[in-house]
């Protein structure tokens, strides 16, 4: 991952060290320091529309839902709110939030779910009508507590946030971590968690616990790039070179790039969620879950692959397809046919739905 430094046994993922003023041996460490080592910007993303981006075709979606009325908590190393790509408001504050970021990964996740459009910039986020609850559960030198990660979601969950993005997953699970997902569910809040392990055998949770939307991880070439796998992913989405928010930007608009962390994957499945739950208030997390799998891009065989699940999220597919109420995801009975729902050419506006402003 670019401009990330030191290692970190979560999921494989190498991070910064923290903002806590200790090394990675636990030696203190001058705040000047620490200081060098947070995050900051590459620049400024000027160049062509990064991949990611052209493979959601976010603006296409915009005329039917930018995620208004959406509360996505970001749960992992805080969101710098003082990048100027994030609109006034946007991030929500108060009790449990965390408005910096040292170690940068919680801003970057951001920016992909709702970073604004700006003239001086091609990169933009998904669904910028959403709101982002950031909240930090992990430093930069530790973290991946399942306890610890209970507790975030349990935040997040009491702040009303209907969509909840794991940012960092644990590599370890916990009854606590188990609780705080199933008390998602009967409040109807869809945590999306990215299969992150880039380690043999390596498992994230919650990602591979029931109820959760697994995301994979893919290159531009469709290839998955994280070594996890199992039964239990659910669908796929850019994680390598991509381009995104930067902490550090001390009220620029300024990016990080080329950016490869498996964990990013899930930030734009997120980003789709909202403009799916914008769109569909009246859906259930599990019947949001369905539309994502049932429109995802299959691979030539049309089966489940245990990295890429059922396939590449298809953001206009699952805002815009037309799928009678009640149909199971794939895999589930009855099995479900190619020409079970349909995308129309030029999906209307409906009444109520999310429009733009």
């Amino acid at each position: 991952m670019v401009g990330f430094a030191g290692k970190s046994a979560v999921a494989g993922c190498a991070l910064f060290v923290g903002p806590l003023g200790m090394g990675l041996l636990g030696a203190p460490v001058p705040s000047a320091a620490v200081a060098e080592q947070c995050a900051n910007p590459s620049g400024t993303y000027t160049a062509a529309v990064p991949w990611g981006q052209r493979l959601i075709d976010p603006a296409r979606i915009w005329p039917l839902s930018r995620g208004t009325g959406q509360l996505v908590a970001v749960v992992g190393t805080g969101v710098d709110g003082s990048n100027g790509q994030f609109a006034s408001g946007q991030l929500v504050g108060g009790q449990g939030t965390e408005s910096d970021d040292c170690d940068g990964r919680g801003t970057i996740a951001a920016g992909i779910v709702g970073a604004q459009p700006d003239p001086s910039t091609t990169f933009v986020g998904i669904a910028p009508g959403a709101k982002i609850l950031p909240i930090r559960y992990t430093q930069a030198n530790g973290g991946g507590d399942p306890g610890q990660l209970a507790s975030a979601i349990e935040t997040a969950l009491n702040r009303g946030a209907g969509i909840i993005l794991i940012a960092v997953p644990a590599a370890s699970d916990s009854p606590a971590l188990g609780g705080a997902v199933s008390r998602a569910r009967e409040k109807g809040a869809l945590i999306v968690s990215p299969a992150a392990g880039s380690q043999q055998g390596q498992t994230s949770y919650p990602t591979a616990t029931p109820g959760v939307l697994a995301v994979g991880s893919t290159n531009q070439a469709g290839e998955a790039v994280q070594t996890e796998s199992g039964a239990y992913v659910g669908v796929s989405a850019p994680g390598a070179e991509l381009v995104s928010t930067s902490a550090g930007a001390g009220g620029t608009v300024a990016h990080r790039w080329p950016v490869s962390d498996p964990s990013l994957a899930a930030a734009h499945v997120a980003g789709v969620a909202a403009l799916v739950r914008a769109y569909h208030p009246e859906l259930s997390p599990e019947q949001v879950v369905a539309r994502l799998t049932l429109t995802a891009h299959r691979g030539p065989s049309g089966a489940h692959d245990p990295r890429r699940g059922w396939g590449a999220i298809d953001a206009y597919a699952a805002v815009s397809a037309a799928i009678p109420a009640g149909t199971p995801g794939p895999g589930g009975p009855p099995s479900v046919g190619p020409d079970t729902y349909v995308v129309p050419a030029a999906a209307p506006a409906r009444a109520g739905a999310d429009k733009v402003s």
